[in-house]
């Protein structure tokens, strides 16, 4: 069986961002529209040109850009009831963005035909064939997004054909079904794609799934797998409601278990970095059990799974990691053994043996702390410094002689004030440093004393703060456990610590994360 060819079209600059919360501004879509570019996409469907501002912006500025293998997509919709395609304002704007692919959304449900856009069915199929015509005579290619498609394959499925059929007379290069409610289970969808296949051929035939059910990127494999030869989707999911179906997910799944390629399918190794890049443009936080590209995706926690995949990674990997630039991690938890816990160490770049008789030691180390309510599985920094320690492996770069913190109101601002009298290298130290909250008068004060001796702390970013009540049931008197994340625009560390006092295991984590940074040169 030869493997076959799959277009990718990327719809993330238009129906991804109707997603909550998504949002980019026209340097963040030319960004993206590049870097899809370089991935090797075929399609970037920019977004509705004259819709609005940014959009407008967008498409005016895009056409500078020298791309190497993507074409460009506008979106729009057929022409209005009861005019001449050439005499609607909309089909003008669309062909006025200059894009060379036209993308154009059409009505293939009878509700919507009669009780949405209140026509005839015979003018609905009309509307269709004289927009893909007229878009298709100026020298576009045009793709058809039949709306609602499955819905009104299920309501009636000879007239769900006939929109298709007056696309293709027509001359539209592709038509994409939508699954625009997201409702349809992969049985069903299966056999309506293969039904359009059979009677329009598959090159002919593209599907574009949301994720309502859950099935998005279930539903667009399916698709593949019925003769389809386009999918739509979008990054990372984005999308209205529940989202789209992931190209992320989409594309490993093609490539790498279905026997199919694309242009991208060479550049599958970028794709977490990808994922990542599209996460931080818009201001999200990564999933991090995402398939394939999340930073759990091949994590092992369980002392047996960490083991075997040691020894023959396939026994707990459905791939290899590398394949989508990820890689394999293990977590050191209490449930971790001695080869887990070797393997960690060596993650971290330090040499455990596994019979050495530090490891029984660090093993009841790491059991009584996380009884006591530490997680190591983000706070990488904390867990390696503590290997350290057991392997005699680090060093004192400073000596705590005492700290303290006083929180005042003042003319309606509150202030936080910090003392911190260190040690530092047999010398006393005393600063004191304000801030609008305790921990970062800590994190001030502590600077204030070491960035002298010390002056790579200069590039030290805590860039995330985080608290866990551990028994609510305690009240105010409840254990917590205080997560934070640092960075030196090089690397990014976690470090945890546990306390009844919330100040107290904040200045755990915080000295954590300076002695990780002096720790690492």
């Amino acid at each position: 069986m030869s493997t076959q060819t799959v277009k990718i079209y990327d719809t993330t600059l238009r129906d991804g961002t109707q997603g909550e919360g998504i949002s980019f501004s026209v340097t963040d879509k030319l960004l993206i529209t590049e870097k899809l570019d370089q991935f090797g996409v075929d399609y970037i469907e920019g977004g509705f040109p004259g819709s609005n501002p940014r959009d407008i912006t967008y498409f005016q500025e895009v056409r500078s850009l020298k791309l190497k293998h993507a074409r460009l997509a506008a979106f729009g919709a057929t022409r209005r009831a009861g005019i001449k395609a050439s005499e609607d304002a909309q089909l003008k704007t669309l062909l006025d963005s200059g894009m060379p692919v036209l993308t154009i959304v059409g009505k293939t449900w009878t509700l919507h035909v009669t009780e949405i856009i209140r026509t005839t069915l015979e003018e609905n199929l009309a509307m269709i064939e004289d927009s893909v015509r007229y878009l298709s005579a100026q020298g576009r290619e045009v793709i058809y997004d039949a709306e609602h498609f499955f819905d009104g394959y299920k309501a009636n499925p000879d007239y769900a054909l006939q929109t298709l059929a007056a696309a293709v007379r027509g001359g539209v290069s592709n038509l994409s079904l939508c699954d625009t409610n997201g409702g349809t289970l992969v049985e069903d969808f299966k056999s309506i794609v293969g039904r359009v296949v059979k009677e329009f051929g598959g090159d002919k035939v593209g599907v574009h799934c949301h994720n309502d059910s859950g099935l998005g990127v279930a539903l667009s494999l399916a698709g593949i797998g019925a003769g389809a030869t386009l999918v739509q989707g979008t990054a990372n999911g984005y999308g209205e409601r529940t989202g789209n179906a992931n190209l992320f997910t989409i594309l490993p799944s093609l490539f790498l278990k279905m026997d199919r390629t694309a242009r991208c399918a060479a550049n599958l190794g970028q794709l977490r970095d990808l994922s990542l890049y599209f996460d931080e443009l818009a201001n999200l936080k990564p999933d991090t059990k995402a398939p394939y590209i999340g930073a759990s995706a091949f994590a092992h926690k369980g002392g047996l799974h960490a083991n075997a995949a040691q020894k023959v990674k396939s026994s707990y990997e459905h791939i290899d990691p590398a394949l989508v630039g990820n890689r394999t991690r293990v977590l050191v938890s209490d449930m971790a053994g001695r080869s887990s816990i070797a393997m960690k160490a060596k993650e971290l770049g330090l040499d455990l043996d596994e019979k050495s008789p530090a490891m029984k030691t660090l093993i009841d180390e790491l059991k009584d702390l996380e009884f006591r309510g530490y997680e190591f599985e983000a706070a990488d920094a904390s867990l390696k410094l503590l290997i350290a320690r057991a392997l005699d492996q680090t060093q004192t770069f400073f000596a705590v002689d005492g700290y303290r913190v006083s929180v005042e109101r003042r003319g309606g601002e509150t202030i936080s004030e910090a003392t911190v009298k260190l040690n530092i290298n047999g010398r006393s130290t005393h600063t004191v440093a304000e801030c609008s909250g305790p921990v970062g008068a800590l994190d001030k004060a502590l600077r204030l004393a070491l960035e002298d001796v010390y002056p790579q702390l200069k590039r030290l970013e805590l860039r995330d703060y985080k608290v866990r009540i551990l028994d609510s049931r305690a009240g105010a008197n409840a254990r917590t456990r205080v997560f934070i994340e640092s960075g030196d625009g090089r690397e990014i560390w976690g470090t945890v610590g546990v306390s009844d006092n919330i100040i107290d295991a904040s200045w755990d984590a915080l000295t954590d994360a300076v002695n990780f940074l002096l720790l690492q040169g």
